[in-house]
């Protein structure tokens, strides 16, 4: 059980945090944040992150009741979660500026934001879709699908990807509550370069994801 819960902390942690991209994210939310003090900065970085936590624990544990509700079978949501973080991280990989504009456009609301009124941004457009967006909706998804079939297996699976969500929580707060600091460390080289690490391993943990449906699909077709 200690084992499946590891697996599923080095399976969840990194795929989450190449969709989130901590580093890149919070150079965008010191840019849109610019106007505001540094307190006010981490007060919405810590709102943020526990709102995030939220929406990816929610994907990660009722993503996949939810759709087999509807009659999809665990394989093929392995399968169709597997190809839509592989063609996310495809999208990353092949255009990572396109996708950084695309989050600088969903959050510049808050450029306008009164400092009185700036925590009503934390959820939207902060956390969504900025934050945890689609994208990082549907990695949690896929994650769940990916939990082993038996009960106790199941538990310690849970576990070690509710861990992962925790640390991942902890690295959003780091990241946007030091954002101005990340950015001046990092430039626009180093963006580019951690956006691009993160795409290609997303792209393999997608792959990864999607052979775990499709092989006991084979193996089925094989024997009949």
């Amino acid at each position: 059980m200690f084992g499946e819960a590891v697996s599923a902390f080095l399976l969840a942690f990194p795929a989450l945090f190449s969709i989130l991209n901590p580093p890149g994210s919070a150079i965008i939310f010191n840019e849109v944040t610019a106007g505001h003090s540094h307190a006010q900065r981490v007060a919405l970085a810590r709102k943020v992150a526990i709102y995030s936590t939220f929406i990816m624990l929610g994907a990660l544990v009722l993503g996949s009741p939810v759709l087999r509700f509807f009659g999809v079978s665990l394989d093929a949501l392995r399968i169709a979660g597997g190809f839509v973080v592989s063609i996310r991280a495809y999208e990353m990989l092949s255009a990572p500026d396109t996708a950084a504009q695309r989050k600088q456009d969903q959050a510049k609301p808050v450029e306008a934001a009164l400092p009185h009124n700036l925590s009503t941004y934390a959820f939207f457009p902060l956390t969504l879709p900025f934050t945890a967006g689609p994208g990082t909706i549907a990695v949690a998804i896929s994650l769940g699908a990916a939990r082993p079939d038996r009960l106790a297996l199941m538990g310690a699976f849970y576990a070690g990807a509710t861990l992962a969500v925790a640390v991942m929580s902890l690295c959003i707060w780091a990241a946007y509550a030091m954002s101005d600091r990340l950015s001046d460390m990092l430039g626009d080289t180093g963006r580019a370069a951690v956006s691009r690490l993160a795409a290609f391993l997303l792209l393999g943990i997608g792959v990864q994801i999607a052979l775990g449906g499709i092989e006991p699909v084979l193996h089925s077709a094989l024997v009949s």
